[in-house]
């Protein structure tokens, strides 16, 4: 088997100027040569602020560019047919194209509507604080620059289970609509606030069987549309579980494609729900390991007083290898972001190499690693900040580690809480393959660890250029392999 690496094509702050499918497209044979598989891309349809929008804010699913609707016609990616040329080039160059989908909730509303809500608690949403009363709701979606091309569903009040803003009164609050499909919040898996079905704007109703009807209608459209290879769902925790389950088997069926899937359920410091979804959806498609990117966001943060045999604890990669989809960073952990939880410079190095050249999880490297950024936005201190994350020297040698050499039974030194380390032995598929990989966050370090009888006599040198002398395996297979204070070192054949 070959290793699989993912690359998330995007950060928040990517410059709103369209040119997103365009860059892409002109760096696809670039990204499959460097050792990247698979492609995360942005949410491709018009969200609300128009061609400023990062897509989460979700106006109309059909539009990906193609009509003149909150003031622009581009997303802030591009056009739809630039998008579709993109995903072209992409396959053409051997990538498989992951799309983001983003169902929890829509926004930016073409009219309102009177209905009967009851204000919640924020804190305890099950707890209703008012009686029912009405309000004026921005809740009727008629896309009147797309005029019924595609599809002609209107969404409207009964297509929300809640809402945040009374247009009337401008009043800002949590507000359950009380429709025909119930009262109170449909049941999700996480129990924060009581119950976290409502995130932001307006709330979709999956009770509403139309709502379900119409949203496989679009999956089989856009897929038809632009030729994509797998999806990533966007905020599942606030989501009716059983609605992915339905989606994804109705898409699976209709397309004959398996549509590899992975979801966002964010949960930095609790394995538990993570599991228990999985088990709700049948295993149907694999997480992102939000433990683990927090494990690293507090190695990074601890350094020495950091337990390095203890990275993996608590982590979905640990308890279900198989559906764990791991990561370092991504656009919402960034400086400045919503679940900012960023991994200091020093030790992204470190986080990758625990990703990228161990056996199991499937890793997806960022954007900002890759490419570098800088950013200006306001902090929770309300003052402006500048950014920058600077690319990562290491990232293309990892990757070509990845892909060549990180083959074959593994074995674990994690004996010392500042040093840790394992060897790949390699396989007959990949020629001059296996590695020893080697890290410390405090002082310089070595370790002895086996490599393989395979190796004995043969002459390492480590690949990241961090250590200059060369290593000979000894007679046995065995090795002292070295590594600087708070680095990575990995150790393979000269070539």
């Amino acid at each position: 088997m070959e290793n699989f690496t993912m690359l998330q094509f995007f950060e928040w702050y990517y410059p709103a100027n369209s040119s997103l499918w365009n860059h892409f497209k002109a760096d696809a044979e670039h990204l499959k040569k460097i050792g990247i598989d698979t492609v995360w891309l942005p949410p491709a349809h018009k969200g609300m602020a128009g061609n400023q929008a990062n897509g989460y804010d979700s106006y109309d699913l059909y539009d990906l560019g193609e009509f003149d609707q909150k003031g622009s016609v581009a997303t802030k990616y591009g056009t739809k047919q630039e998008l579709i040329d993109a995903v072209a080039a992409g396959k053409a160059a051997g990538l498989k194209i992951y799309v983001d989908i983003v169902l929890n909730h829509m926004g930016g509303a073409d009219q309102t509507e009177i209905i009967t809500v009851r204000k919640v608690n924020p804190e305890n949403r099950n707890e209703f604080i008012s009686e029912p009363y009405e309000i004026e709701a921005l809740t009727k979606f008629t896309f009147p620059g797309r005029n019924g091309k595609y599809s002609q569903f209107v969404w409207d009040y009964r297509c929300f289970a809640g809402v945040d803003h009374d247009v009337r009164t401008k009043e800002t609050a949590i507000f359950s609509i009380q429709n025909e499909y119930g009262e109170g919040w449909q049941q999700v898996m996480s129990k924060e606030n009581g119950n976290y079905d409502f995130l932001m704007l307006d709330d979709i109703e999956f009770r509403n069987p139309n709502v379900r009807e119409e949203l496989k209608r679009w999956g089989k459209w856009f897929y038809e549309t632009v030729g994509f290879n797998g999806f990533r769902l966007d905020a599942i925790k606030h989501m009716d579980p059983t609605f992915f389950n339905e989606w994804l088997d109705y898409l699976r069926t209709e397309s004959g494609h398996e549509f590899f899937t992975v979801g966002e359920y964010w949960e930095p410091n609790d394995l538990q729900p993570m599991l228990d979804y999985i088990e709700i959806t049948g295993g149907r498609f694999s997480l992102f390991d939000a433990p683990l990117q927090g494990n690293f966001h507090e190695a990074s943060n601890e350094g020495i007083k950091y337990n390095l045999c203890a990275i993996f604890d608590g982590t979905l990669v640990k308890a279900n290898p198989g559906l764990a989809v791991t990561l370092v960073e991504n656009h919402d952990t960034q400086p400045l972001q919503s679940l900012e939880q960023p991994v200091k410079a020093w030790f992204r190095p470190l986080a990758y190499a625990l990703i990228l050249l161990r056996a199991d999880g499937y890793p997806c490297v960022f954007y900002t690693d890759l490419y570098g950024s800088t950013y200006k936005d306001k902090g929770d201190d309300g003052k402006n900040h500048t950014v920058t994350l600077k690319k990562m020297d290491e990232m293309e040698t990892l990757l070509y580690i990845r892909k060549n050499l990180a083959y074959g039974k593994q074995r674990d030194y994690f004996d010392h809480q500042n040093c840790i380390g394992w060897t790949r032995t390699g396989d007959e598929e990949h020629s001059d393959s296996g590695c020893a990989v080697i890290l410390s966050n405090g002082e310089p370090g070595t370790k002895n660890m086996e490599i393989g009888i395979q190796f004995a006599g043969k002459v390492f040198v480590d690949y990241l250029n961090k250590i200059g002398e060369e290593i000979i395996i000894n007679g046995d297979g065995w090795a002292e392999f070295k590594v600087n204070a708070g680095s990575v070192s990995v150790w393979a054949l000269k070539n």
